[in-house]
């Protein structure tokens, strides 16, 4: 697996740089180079959103910066949380005046160091409340939701999130929305082939070709079990099985969907797996509200895919809908 760069040290910086010259909505910003930020000057007096991972996930994280969505993303080097200091500049770079809200995975590097930016940037006068995802359902049973990992459920929280900050809202709202979106939503995924970190001469962990790891991590945490790959309708069947076996506070009849690539695998096979899914969910009396299908969390170029399902409300279903443009989703 040959990467496409100069030296593996200059990976996250120079891609960062490539970002930016791509899209110009985007800029980098902070002491570090570490913090991707809308280019036009945010609103006063609206709640800003600051959330921040590991690099190596693209659209995830800083990918999801733009109207409607995040304010600004601190960057980590590939799988490795920002630091305090790019944490920091994220809040300060994000604060309009009316509070930031801290929206990221349940990471323990990421949880630890924002928790001591938020302190000084609270010392500095800024008000924050920080949510955590906590949608894989591989990574803890049911009754320790909140020690799960934050993968792609995490875009349900950003959009809906930030359209409430977009719209007005004050920031014990804009919290109290994510943390809805966080609780409604659940993912599961599966690997089919590992992935390579740039200046690493080998995967750090392994699949066995032709078979399926359930419910492995975007990281390469161990999944819940490992065997022969059948087909897309039989991994189909058990995802939703698992995703609907979960409990939801005020459960309705009607869903949206991410079935995303955790990288090399294409969108036909993405399309064979939502077709799967989306007859599974009828067959159970869901309506998908709205679909979401592609590479929107990544890990480098793993194979593979996972399944979201935000149950959502009528209040959700409208956040969902609202305005949002950034460089990996537009709503209009």
């Amino acid at each position: 697996m040959t990467k496409i760069m100069n030296m593996a040290s200059d990976y996250v910086d120079e891609s960062l740089d490539g970002l930016c010259l791509a899209h110009p909505s985007l800029r980098v910003v902070g002491e570090e180079r570490r913090v991707v930020a809308r280019t036009r000057p945010k609103d006063r007096d609206k709640v800003g959103i600051a959330s921040g991972g590991g690099y190596g996930h693209l659209p995830l994280f800083c990918g999801y910066v733009g109207a409607g969505l995040l304010d600004a993303c601190a960057v980590g080097n590939v799988f490795e949380g920002p630091t305090v200091g790019a944490s920091l500049d994220s809040i300060q770079t994000a604060d309009g005046g009316a509070g930031v809200l801290c929206l990221f995975g349940n990471y323990g590097g990421d949880r630890m160091n924002f928790e001591m930016a938020a302190s000084v940037a609270a010392d500095d006068g800024i008000t924050t409340r920080t949510v955590l995802g906590t949608d894989d359902i591989a990574s803890a049973n049911e009754g320790e939701a909140s020690n799960r990992r934050g993968v792609a459920g995490l875009l349900f929280a950003y959009k809906c999130a930030g359209a409430a900050a977009e719209a007005g809202a004050d920031l014990e709202t804009v919290a109290r929305i994510a943390q809805k979106t966080v609780d409604r939503t659940r993912t599961i995924g599966f690997a089919l082939a590992p992935c390579l970190l740039p200046g690493r001469t080998a995967p750090a962990f392994a699949v066995v070709p032709g078979s399926v790891q359930f419910g492995m991590g975007i990281h390469g945490e161990p999944g819940l079990w490992q065997r022969p790959f059948v087909s897309a309708d039989d991994i189909a069947v058990e995802m939703i099985d698992r995703l609907l076996d979960e409990s939801v506070s005020g459960l309705s009849s009607r869903v949206a969907i991410l079935v995303n690539s955790l990288g090399a695998s294409p969108f036909e096979e993405l399309f064979i797996l939502y077709r799967s899914a989306r007859r599974l969910l009828e067959n159970n009396g869901f309506a998908t509200c709205a679909t979401k299908v592609g590479p929107y969390v990544t890990s480098m170029e793993m194979a593979g895919a996972s399944i979201s399902l935000c149950f959502v409300d009528d209040e959700l279903e409208k956040l969902l809908a609202a305005p949002a443009n950034c460089p990996f989703w537009r709503t209009s």
